[in-house]
């Protein structure tokens, strides 16, 4: 029984800790990708509230699709909401959490951006 019970113990200790780190590594702002995109009201979409008691939109009233580069130049779809317009043309610098996506974001002038990424704005 003592054996039984310490392999019990031992295993809901090793759950605990495993789920410890996966809660750190998602809420972290250690793991935060950065991504760069400028604006374009163009590829907007309006959402829809459900009007229940759960907002899965998180009360944003808008979401942007848009092409985003990350520090090393490489190119993703990225998409967040807000709930407003943003200024057209605008740089923004995204921080993008594993499993959450976009968590927050910053506007930023084109010179503060990775050379690689100021590259590929300057394409356009």
């Amino acid at each position: 029984m003592k054996m039984i019970k310490r392999i019990v113990l031992l295993t809901a200790a090793i759950i605990a800790a495993v789920l410890l780190c996966l809660c750190r590594w998602i809420f972290s702002s250690d793991s935060y990708s950065y991504y760069y995109v400028q604006i374009d009201n163009s590829k907007t979409e309006k959402l829809e509230s459900r009007k229940g008691v759960i907002d899965f939109n998180g009360g944003m009233e808008l979401l942007y699709r848009l092409p985003a580069y990350n520090e090393a130049g490489e190119e993703r779809e990225i998409t967040f909401g807000t709930t407003r317009l943003l200024r057209e043309g605008a740089f923004l610098k995204l921080s993008v959490a594993p499993v959450r996506g976009v968590v927050e974001w910053e506007e930023i002038r084109l010179e503060e951006m990775p050379k690689e990424v100021r590259d590929r704005f300057y394409m356009y």
